[in-house]
């Protein structure tokens, strides 16, 4: 605690306009009495902490009382909660305790977000930095060192092997980051074209002059702004919302047929290319198939994708919200080894305050990005831990914890799927983001299936369609062997009474 004590201070302390002059703030942070609290509340969560270490079912006293505020909850936002989830605010590790009285075995994280799992001790810690800073938020016209900070540590992470991302903007949603990237790729192309226009006398090359079209892959997710459903590949996101931006779809790379899925992908670009020139505002991909199935890419399919959308001008968008620290490399753009083509990143969930990083050229000329709200402070104070959670946990580098992890939770998939060869195949997924199809890959199956899991005590979720499929975010920062055999019996009791189930 007492060195945790002194970073704290250090950190600050080197952020301070006039370091010769002592600040209020950095005495009001070293006060021993802040080091007390500290200390106390550290103890009280240990100790509290051990008594959750498996799951439990739901308590017969507590259970009545979680209904009630579920109905109330339900009424309150209009429509019920997905599961009967209410946290009751303490877990340890990927084990939560919920209202009802019983503890999961959380391996979906709120799709992605608790990247050190529930009430880790130096996550807590850093919200309590942000806690005793002087305001709950920062934006704008409130920027705090610790924005900075998060904007340097980002730029450095996505540079390190060569891509060209020398700016970053904070954000309060991998929505808002992603919104900020389409705005970004469309001023850019739009003005290149006015640019353009002008040298060749007035004559657009493109008729309008705009850049309006973008392209993604099939099954994409972006997000549920007007913007973002209608790039998002699901009809159902934009029932009754105007189409507001022009999208045409790639098949993504197929892993039962690679170099079929990969041509057929070209081809289809090359005609959109020809049919369409100059209107492409950007092309939108998720390296690893989110929403879509947990599907990953590879080097030869995006470069031979790449390397036609550079020659037309076409920006590339990585949308790394759900991806980022899960692979071999913070970026998955880097794990596939694609940092030359990389023009703008999105990054979000697990980092807690989001991000939208992009190059040089890509700098708006006009005033198109700003926010009232960057994020809370505790945001950017958890996130900034969390890249160090990432470091010490070496899930990055050549002996990547993540990719070593990946391959003991594919090989006891495995075996489970030679258990229940019916209910359950791969492909599963890549790094720390799992999948597999479960049953026969109706949304049906996989729906009941996960109930299922629910009951028993291990949370997961569905994605992709045609098949539907049932995915897992592990918290990279923390997860064990012990935590992925613990998950691989809980599955397993949930395959065996699954069966039963669609029998």
């Amino acid at each position: 605690m007492k060195d945790t004590i002194i970073t704290h201070q250090r950190r600050h302390l080197f952020v301070a306009a006039h370091p010769e002059t002592p600040l209020q703030s950095d005495a009001f942070r070293a006060d021993p009495r802040i080091a007390q609290a500290r200390q106390l509340i550290a103890e009280a969560l240990a100790d509290h902490q051990s008594k959750l270490t498996d799951v439990r079912p739901t308590g017969a006293a507590a259970a009545d009382a979680n209904q009630k505020m579920l109905d109330r909850f339900g009424k309150a936002r209009g429509g019920a909660t997905f599961w009967p989830y209410l946290s009751a605010g303490l877990g340890n590790g990927p084990f939560v305790e919920l209202a009802d009285g019983s503890v999961k075995l959380d391996f979906i994280g709120g799709i992605g977000v608790h990247g050190s799992g529930h009430s880790h001790a130096s996550m807590v810690d850093a919200a309590i930095d942000a806690a005793i800073e002087d305001t709950v938020m920062q934006g704008n016209l409130q920027q705090h060192p610790p924005s900075l900070t998060m904007s340097e540590r980002m730029v450095k992470l996505a540079c390190e092997s060569g891509a060209n991302l020398q700016h970053c903007l904070l954000s309060t949603s991998g929505a808002m980051a992603n919104e900020n990237a389409l705005k970004i790729a469309m001023h850019y192309q739009s003005l290149k074209h006015v640019g353009q226009a002008l040298k060749q006398g007035g004559q657009s090359t493109n008729h309008d002059g705009k850049a309006d079209r973008i392209i993604a892959f099939d099954n994409a997710f972006a997000g549920r702004t007007l913007a973002l459903a209608a790039l998002t590949d699901r009809p159902n996101y934009r029932m009754g919302l105007p189409l507001t931006i022009d999208v045409d779809y790639l098949p993504f790379l197929d892993p039962h047929s690679p170099a079929k899925s990969q041509r057929w992908a070209v081809d289809e670009l090359k005609r959109l290319l020809d049919r369409h020139p100059g209107r492409y505002a950007a092309f939108w991909a998720e390296p690893i198939a989110g929403e879509g199935g947990y599907y990953g890419g590879s080097h030869e399919f995006f470069r031979a994708l790449c390397e036609p959308l550079r020659e037309a001008g076409v920006p590339i968008i990585f949308d790394e919200v759900q991806s980022f620290s899960r692979t071999s490399r913070p970026f998955a753009f880097q794990h596939y080894g694609l940092d030359e083509f990389a023009d703008i990143v999105t990054v979000g969930k697990i980092t807690q305050v989001c991000v939208t990083l992009f190059g040089e050229k890509f700098k708006p000329k006009g005033p198109i990005l700003s926010q009232t709200f960057t994020g809370s402070s505790s945001m950017i104070s958890c996130g900034l831990k969390m890249l160090d959670l990432l470091d010490e946990a070496e899930c990055f580098g050549e002996n990547s914890q993540n990719m070593a992890r990946h391959e003991y939770f594919v090989s006891r998939l495995e075996s489970l799927q030679q258990k229940y060869p019916d209910l359950i195949r791969g492909p599963y997924g890549e790094g720390m983001m799992i999948a597999f199809t479960p049953g026969d890959g109706s949304f049906d199956q996989a729906k009941t299936l996960m109930e299922t899991m629910y009951e028993i005590g291990i949370l997961g979720f569905v994605c992709g369609a045609d098949p539907v499929r049932i995915r897992f975010l592990p918290p990279p920062a923390i997860t064990t062997n012990d935590h992925i055999d613990a998950a691989i019996e809980l599955l397993d009791q949930s395959l065996q009474k699954f069966a039963g189930l669609i029998s």
